[in-house]
């Protein structure tokens, strides 16, 4: 059995986060997700919208989700490798080279990120909307949708 496990805060729970654990569990058999903890936020200087317990039902109700568990510190990664006999880690892009180390653990990959979401993003869009919105979903501002009648 392949195991691969991610970490995140997973906050503001959108596509991109879909479309990551989708990929991941593509490549193997069971997906585990670590989710940051508010405690954990709050040492790293975030806050999450939801708390820890709402995001992780959240993650855990996304069908390429096989486990969820509280990510509580930094150095918790390589105990959790070994814990879950994990194959794979594999984090976003944006994390590219900050957990090379573990690769004398198990595979360490980096993923593209889907370019045009991410939660700091709808954050900053909803403190700041901008005005004259667009109905181009591209733009990550609002879109009109219209009653489909059958």
């Amino acid at each position: 059995m392949k195991t691969i496990i991610t970490y995140g805060t997973f906050d503001l729970f959108h596509y991109g986060h879909v479309r990551l654990f989708k990929r991941l569990k593509a490549l193997g058999d069971k997906l585990i997700v670590a989710v940051s903890t508010d405690e954990f936020n709050a040492m790293k200087g975030k806050a999450a919208f939801f708390s820890y317990f709402q995001r992780a039902e959240i993650v855990e109700a996304c069908k390429y989700v096989d486990m969820v568990v509280p990510e509580t510190h930094w150095n918790q990664k390589a105990k959790d490798i070994c814990k879950y006999d994990v194959s794979i880690f594999g984090m976003g892009d944006d994390w590219k080279g900050e957990f090379d180390e573990l690769s004398i653990l198990c595979e360490v990959i980096y993923l593209d990120r889907t370019g045009e979401i991410s939660t700091t993003e709808i954050k900053s869009n909803l403190a700041h909307p901008k005005t004259g919105a667009s109905n181009d979903p591209s733009t990550n501002r609002s879109v009109s949708t219209k009653k489909i009648n059958k």
